[in-house]
């Protein structure tokens, strides 16, 4: 066996990642700022040396990578197993490094118990994020079972006290939440088999003052579509640490000879220079690592979509008309929501059942398909092939093929249980039904995969729990389906922002981001969503006149102004727009394809909040283009609002200054605006003097636009 190394460093241009090989167990000694002397891995280990403290051990348990009982460890162990020996107490000892320029696997073992451990870590060169991932093996000859491995521990360095963590609930999703880190642990566990609306698997954590613009940052992100933990503890040694990981129920994972198990991956970015600068890595990353199993990249077409259009009651005639009145609009894509298939009159019968039901549609999809594809659009549909109705023949067929428990009834929840992808024929009917859709109507484009409800009961036929392999099997199932049909894009909705994480996306396409349409919740969730997710995966109608979840009314101007800066589409019942309200859609929509190709590649620079606006930028890589977004929500306090600061601009270049949208805002002093309209600024002084903003009334929204001369 070769010699171990005393560290393992990955570098890029800004971040270094450094990994102490000195101890039994690998440990993570720095991840931060870049450090550019070969002997600074040395220097950090003589510096962080740490002494015996009063009535504490003389020799410290490491805070390795996967701490364990075995160690010693006593805060919260990155592994738990347990089998018919000691298999709880096991302590792995690294044995082998492998390195390239961006990668280290680690491999460790506990011959004893035979064990296998291995930490891949990553640090990408362009995005500048991190990723962590484990894996363990079973090379012994009893069985074990596995209950918790995370995918890192990560130390949490000083001074970054506070933690921003993302929480909700169905149509208020990615709410920040601030907290002050404390001795002991914040712990969020999420058990509804789904990534949740309410607790997504992530968080930032920061120094006391940073900002969207300046500050010290961490955001910890777990790409996991099923259960998850994550923990934040701070030791009463000072020691601070991340966990993240796979939530797994009890006997859910059982190892033996020759099993294995991988976490979901950990993704990890750090900044210096605030939240925003965090953000941009995560975008960065995402389209450089995660979207690039998209081929043929087009521009993100307009939607239509009929669910709070016509919810489910459908018609061809009433269809062909919706068609007909949004196609002039600019709409690129129609997509056709529940309601098209067998028995589907209410969310009460017909899930399971994915034929187009020939009450409704006596000649098939066809016709509609038809008449849509002749006015330039593209045609999308929904499903939900993971549920099913008790009133379906699937059902009626097949009880067994539903996740339950044995003597516990299932928990109501909008009339449906959830398939057991666990069993192979039920992933089979799936993938036939929704093949046999796709080659009848080889011009559908676009499935809009939806899962309503959470997995109360998940025992398969075998009595386990089966929220790990339901998850594993439905990532199988997508990758079926786009192989066989290549054209597909896929959106992940799940009663709106329930699944919205790096593993099912790297299976789709777009997320539904919320079910609520009202622009200034919208505000809101589009802000928390962009702290990892960039804006053109990210699902945003312009929806109804009066919102059919807040009952708010909302000018046209700011609900098309809101829905702009993502994937951008409508949803609603177009029979009922005003005239007015029809010249503003289509205007809205020629803006976004005119700057799509910005609003979809550039990098976004949050203002930070002050309670009255939600303001934002988008700037193209190369500085040379840039959209800016104010968002009034409430009246300002003084007589006058402030000055609106242009971040991201390049100092030394000069830009013309138009206001793009909307024509004519409400209750402002044309010359307030007018006198900049088409003038030359320089970047500095749009950058560090900004624009004296006018008087507006609450829910008004301005759009400016800056281009290099």
């Amino acid at each position: 066996m070769s010699q171990l190394p005393s560290f393992a460093c990955l570098h890029n241009r800004t971040t270094s990642l450094i990994v102490d090989c000195q101890g039994r167990a690998p440990a993570i000694l720095y991840y931060g700022h870049r450090l550019h002397s070969d002997e600074s891995p040395a220097m950090l280990s003589q510096l962080f040396t740490r002494q015996e403290a009063k009535c504490a051990p003389a020799v410290e348990p490491p805070l390795s990578i996967t701490p364990s009982h075995g160690e010693g460890f006593t805060g919260a162990p990155g592994i738990e197993l347990h089998g018919p020996a000691d298999q709880w107490a096991a302590a792995f000892t690294l044995k082998r490094v492998e390195q390239s320029q961006d990668r280290l696997e680690l491999h460790s073992e506990d011959d004893s118990r035979g064990l296998t451990l291995i930490h891949t870590i990553t640090l990408d060169e362009y995005a500048q994020l991190a990723t962590f991932q484990s894996h363990i093996k079973n090379a012994g000859d009893a069985d074990i079972t596995l209950a918790w491995l995370s995918a890192a521990t990560v130390p949490i360095a000083d001074g970054m006290t506070r933690l921003k963590a993302f929480e909700g609930r169905w149509s208020a999703e990615f709410q920040t939440q601030d907290h002050d880190l404390f001795m002991g642990s914040y712990v969020r566990e999420n058990r509804r088999g789904k990534t949740s609306h309410d607790t997504f698997p992530g968080f930032i954590t920061c120094a006391p003052f940073t900002s969207e613009l300046q500050g010290e940052c961490y955001g910890f992100h777990l790409g996991s579509s099923g259960n998850h933990r994550t923990r934040v503890e701070l030791m009463a040694d000072g020691r601070a640490y991340a966990q993240l990981g796979e939530l797994l129920l009890p006997g859910e994972v059982t190892l033996t000879s020759g099993d294995s198990y991988t976490s979901p991956v950990l993704y990890v970015g750090y900044s210096h220079a605030g939240f925003g600068h965090l953000s941009r890595q995560f975008h960065h990353y995402i389209r450089a690592n995660v979207l690039s199993h998209t081929p043929d990249v087009k521009p993100r077409p307009v939607h239509y979509n009929t669910w709070e259009g016509i919810y489910f009651d459908h018609d061809p005639a009433t269809l062909k008309a919706l068609a007909d009145s949004v196609a002039p609009l600019g709409v690129e894509r129609f997509v056709l929501d529940d309601g098209w298939f067998k028995g589907r009159r209410a969310d009460n019968a017909g899930l399971g059942d994915w034929q187009v039901d020939k009450a409704i549609y006596p000649e098939g999809l066809g016709p509609l398909i038809e008449h849509v594809t002749s006015l330039g659009m593209e045609f999308g549909i929904w499903f939900e092939p993971e549920m099913v109705n008790p009133d379906s023949d699937l059902y009626r067929a097949h009880p067994e093929w539903v996740l339950s428990v044995d003597s516990h009834p299932q928990v109501p929840f909008r009339n449906q249980y959830v398939l057991d992808l666990t069993n192979s024929d039920v992933v089979d009917y799936l993938f036939a039904q929704i093949d046999d859709v796709m080659n009848t109507y080889p011009a559908i484009s676009y499935i809009k995969w939806d899962m309503n409800r959470d997995i109360n009961h998940p025992g398969n036929l075998a009595g386990k729990p089966a929220v790990h392999a339901q998850t594993r099997a439905l990532y199988r199932l997508l990758a079926r389906v786009r192989d066989a049909h290549p054209q597909l894009e896929i959106e992940s909705c799940c009663s709106g922002g329930g699944r919205i994480d790096l593993g099912i996306l790297a299976h789709t396409d777009r997320f539904w981001t919320s079910d609520s349409n009202d622009a200034l919740d919208r505000l809101e969730i589009q802000r928390g969503f962009s702290f990892f997710f960039p804006p053109e995966i990210m699902g945003a109608h312009v929806g109804p006149r009066d919102c059919h979840i807040t009952g708010r009314h909302i000018p046209i101007e700011t609900r098309a102004a809101v829905a702009l800066f993502g994937h951008m589409g409508m949803e609603m019942d177009p029979r009922e727009l005003t005239g007015h309200e029809r010249n503003v859609l289509a205007r809205a929509f020629a803006l976004y394809k005119q700057h799509r190709s910005l609003i979809h590649s550039g990098d976004m620079y949050r203002f930070d909040e002050d309670g009255l606006n939600v303001c934002f930028g988008i700037v193209s890589q190369n500085k040379s283009d840039a959209l800016y977004a104010y968002n009034s929500i409430k009246e300002t306090t003084r007589t006058t609002p402030g000055k609106f600061r242009f971040h991201g601009l390049a100092a030394d270049k000069s830009y013309r200054l138009s206001l793009i949208w909307p024509e004519q805002p409400a209750e402002y002093s044309p010359s307030v605006l007018s006198v900049i309209e088409g003038q030359v600024f320089s970047g500095e002084v749009l950058l560090h003097g900004g624009l004296q903003l006018p008087v507006l009334f609450p829910q008004t929204s301005l759009i400016f636009h800056l281009s290099e001369v």
